[in-house]
Order: C-alpha cells, then structure tokens, then sequence
C-alpha cells in the first residue's frame, strides 16, 4: 500500500509539471493565398503566461537568424499591414494587402531562455502569375540539320504548365521534336522548321505568360524553274526565271556556256527579294538572235553551298507574248 501511495504522488507531481510547462497546441496549417488578399496565423499555447510568445519569419535554409515580427502581445515590425490580435491563449497574426515577398515560413516561439525555446511553423504560401525567367531561349540562328533546343523556364505558384506553339498556328515539327517538360528538342532541324516559336506558361493564376522565340535556319540555296524549257521568235524579247531560296541570302548569277552574263544591251537581270529567304531573279534576253538559243544556268551560291538550275531557251516561229508584243 506504501508503494502505490509514493506512485500516485510522484505521477501527481509530475502531471502538475507537465501541466505548467509552456506548450503550443495549434497553429494554423498550411495557408495559400492571392496577392493583395488578406491571412491569418493563429497560434494557441499553454501555460505560456511568464514566457514571451513570439512570431517570427525564418529562413528556409535556416541560415541567417530569423526576423522576429511581435514579442508577447506588441508587434515589433512597423508596417502596418501586419496585426497582432491576441485572445487568451492564442496570438493570431494577421496581415492585409498580403505582397509576394511575404511568402515564406513563419514561427510561433516560446522563450523559455537564452538557448531554450518552443516553436511550431507554418509556411505561407502566395499564388502568383507566371513568370518567365531570362535564362530562357530567346532566339537562335542555327545550320540545318543541326539539333536545336528551346527551352522555357518560369516562376510562379502553383508551379506553371509550360506548352509549345508556333506562329500563325503553325505545326510544330511532328514527329521530329521531343518534349520534355520546359524543354523542345528538335534532333534535326529542317528550313521548314524556321520562324517563331512560342513558349506559354500557364498556372490559373492571371492570364499566363508568353515569350516568343525567333528561330532562323541556315541552309543551302534551293532553286525552283518554273518554266524550264522556253520558246521564242527571234527578234524578240524573253524572260527566263528562277526562285531561289536561302539563307543567308545567296549571291545569284546567270551563266550561258560557262561565262557569266551581266547588264548589257543584250541582257538584263533582276533581283526581286519577296521576303528574307526567298528571291526572284529574271534574265531579261533583249531582241533574241540565232547564237542565243540554248541553255542557261541560274546559279546561286552562300556560305553553306551552291546549286545550279537550267533554264532552256529555244526557237519558234510564233512570237511569245509577254514579254514580246509589249
């Protein structure tokens, strides 16, 4: 009987103890909220009366002391979209017009001395609209058949959804691009594949973000003929024509038998460029003659190569009109 007397009274003291150390039994969980609304963090303690309670906003990383924001029931931060509303045992702190630097980790402490101390935390978390960051591909100039990567990085909470697109509705490289995530990967680019790409992030916060990415494409000179056998009365006029596209623009000659032909009172080329990768070039044969007849080579040359087409001009008795009868 003695010993369970000394068993009740020890487990009695401790109880009494137990019941008069410091200890927080709530603090509010974890709060997403819009910019410029308003939260608050409640925290709810025991037996706290002869220690100070404190909130304080802290490092992620734990690695700089945290800032302390009201001790007891004052606030120590002067800025007055924040408030300290106390109600017995539970100090709430409220904050309006919420910023997005007020995102972060916030700690309820009991000071129970220099090096001793009760905390919970709560990490306030802000929805903020997409932002995309500059470490993302603006613009590339690559040859063709090189591989290519575009790539789309962005900021914001919830974590954005990035998707691809092209100008115009235009089709991304089907079946040749590769998606990973914020990444396009193209293992082989084509001329076809150039123009404008776009990246958009999206996270149902605002409107999403956009960024446009110019893509150019060196390639070769490709020569279309749109007639390539012509005929022609003599004494007249004719127009041989090429369309040449390329990039960089190519240098464009005309050749008949192997020597290049220039502005005469025989002939006379033009050059018309309808946009960066595409021009026409026309050699105008003024007032045909016999020794005029045969083949003609349009040729168009830039860094990455050279290419050849024949235009043939022969004989007819009936004139062709345009450019003769003009």
């Amino acid at each position: 009987m003695k010993i369970l007397i000394k068993m009740f009274i020890v487990f009695n003291i401790l109880n009494v103890w137990g019941q008069r150390t410091p200890t927080i039994t709530h603090i509010t969980q974890k709060p997403i909220k819009d910019i410029g609304g308003t939260v608050e963090l409640t925290c709810s303690v025991l037996y706290s009366q002869d220690f100070p309670v404190m909130w304080a906003k802290v490092n992620k990383d734990k690695n700089s002391e945290p800032f302390v924001i009201s001790m007891g029931g004052s606030l120590v931060l002067k800025d007055t979209r924040f408030e300290l509303i106390q109600r017995d045992d539970s100090f709430t702190l409220q904050i309006r017009d919420i910023q997005e630097t007020d995102a972060g980790v916030y700690q309820c402490q009991i000071s129970m001395g220099l090096k001793s101390r009760i905390s919970a935390e709560v990490e306030l978390e802000i929805r903020r609209p997409p932002i995309i960051s500059d470490n993302s591909t603006r613009s590339l100039l690559v040859n063709e058949g090189q591989p290519v990567k575009l790539e789309c990085y962005a900021g914001g909470f919830p974590v954005p959804r990035i998707s691809w697109r092209r100008v115009n509705n235009g089709i991304l490289p089907a079946g040749r691009s590769i998606y990973r995530g914020n990444i396009l990967y193209i293992p082989a680019i084509t001329k076809e594949d150039r123009g404008t790409y776009y990246c958009i992030a999206e996270n149902g916060v605002g409107r999403g973000a956009r960024r446009n990415i110019a893509v150019e494409v060196q390639f070769a000179p490709v020569i279309t003929v749109p007639r390539p056998r012509l005929g022609q009365a003599l004494q007249n006029d004719m127009d041989l024509e090429c369309h040449v596209e390329a990039y960089p623009p190519p240098a464009i000659t005309w050749l008949n038998n192997g020597v290049q032909l220039l502005n005469n009172q025989h002939h006379r080329i033009t050059h018309f460029a309808s946009a960066d990768d595409f021009t026409d070039t026309t050699l105008r044969i003024i007032t045909v003659e016999k020794r005029q007849y045969g083949d003609y080579m349009c040729r168009a040359s830039n860094v990455l190569g050279t290419t050849e087409a024949v235009v043939h001009l022969y004989e007819t008795i009936i004139p062709v009109c345009p450019p003769a009868c003009g």
